[in-house]
């Protein structure tokens, strides 16, 4: 079940599979880890330029609504506004295991590019309601497999990959996507959204303008039972990608557009939610060869861009994927129950119809 399946009235038109792999060389995997009562987490990889390109810097930039959390590589992204190497996102206290694995997978994978200096990007929200996130159950391993799983095309959502024990809006959460096409002149560029979506309370909850929060406040386990987080706690994590040439400065500000989006399906934005936001161009790739110091002429590179009185659209396009985006997961996903027997139930689709119609 996706949004548009239910007849949602959504905003823009989608690219072919209404996901962040409409952007021509993005792909995406998952590891998923569903074991015995209490593990229940994963690993999502992003791979804006696909396995061939990995080491081909895309311009980006990123933009924190909330520091509640965690994405590693921030700093050199401010420094120069240049993105390379998978992407992922996995549970809070897996950053570290995720972050050796990129390393391993660029030291098999290229090793002249690993002799040289990795910094990767590993994003994380927390899934300790469902899951046994203090156990070692995530490695390095899982890492390398979600790399190696990501392929271009249709995305899995819900409980798969990093999102597999996440909740949003005290429902089950989780991955979602969603991708607009925009026309640019005599030219037409996507932008996709990917979302690792585990943040909101129950009452906040806001579907196309309609607040079905309220109509849905029963069977709400984590706020009405004994587990004591703050309602809204938890983390969302964005994936923006385009295909529009964009300067790093034009990519921030497609980060920052995020929370207009997720503002959209209601969060007012809580204290204990990281919310920390990714976007890449891959309109431009480098010149320059890949290695750190290369001999010879030192060379240009060139950077085509829209001009910043152009980018109206581009920030739509953002807002709109996000928000369909969140839907997705919601949607995509089912009732779990994972550790200590805590149940985190699945969006009840034919009452949120009802109530949206």
């Amino acid at each position: 079940m996706r949004a548009r399946d239910l007849g949602l009235r959504l905003l823009g038109d989608t690219g072919p599979h209404n996901a962040i792999t409409d952007v021509p060389g993005v792909e995406v995997g998952y590891t998923t880890l569903i074991e015995g009562d209490a593990v229940r987490t994963g690993v999502t990889a992003i791979l804006p330029r696909g396995r061939a390109d990995f080491d081909v810097p895309c311009t980006a930039g990123w933009f924190s609504l909330n520091g509640n959390g965690e994405m590693t590589g921030t700093a050199l992204l401010s420094e120069t506004g240049a993105l390379r190497l998978p992407v992922l996102i996995t549970n809070t206290h897996a950053v570290g295991p995720c972050h050796r694995g990129v390393i391993d997978w660029v030291g098999r994978e290229k090793p002249e590019v690993a002799d040289q200096w990795l910094l990767p990007v590993v994003a994380e929200t927390w899934d300790g309601y469902l899951n046994d996130i203090n156990g070692p159950h995530i490695q390095p391993a899982h890492a390398i497999a979600a790399i190696d799983n990501a392929r271009p095309g249709p995305v899995a959502e819900g409980s798969v990959g990093g999102g597999t024990g996440m909740n949003c809006y005290a429902f089950k959460g989780g991955s979602g996507t969603s991708s607009r096409v925009v026309p640019y002149g005599s030219d037409s560029y996507t932008v996709g959204a990917f979302v690792q979506a585990n943040f909101g309370s129950r009452k906040e909850l806001t579907v196309c303008g309609v607040p079905v929060g309220g109509a849905l406040a029963d069977d709400n386990p984590m706020e009405d039972g004994d587990w004591k987080s703050p309602p809204g706690a938890g983390s969302v994590i964005a994936v923006i990608a385009t295909d529009a040439p964009l300067l790093p400065g034009q990519c921030t500000a497609l980060a920052r557009r995020v929370p207009l989006g997720l503002a959209r399906t209601g969060t007012t934005g809580s204290h204990f939610s990281g919310d920390i936001f990714l976007a890449f161009s891959t309109g431009n790739a480098s010149t320059q060869t890949p290695s750190a110091f290369p001999e010879g002429e030192p060379g240009y590179d060139h950077l085509r861009h829209v001009p910043w009185n152009r980018m109206d659209d581009f920030f739509a396009a953002v807002v709109h994927a996000v928000e369909e985006a969140v839907l997705n997961a919601l949607l995509g996903a089912t009732t779990m129950v994972g550790r200590n027997g805590r149940r985190s139930p699945g969006l009840p689709v034919d009452r949120l119809a009802e109530l949206v119609r």
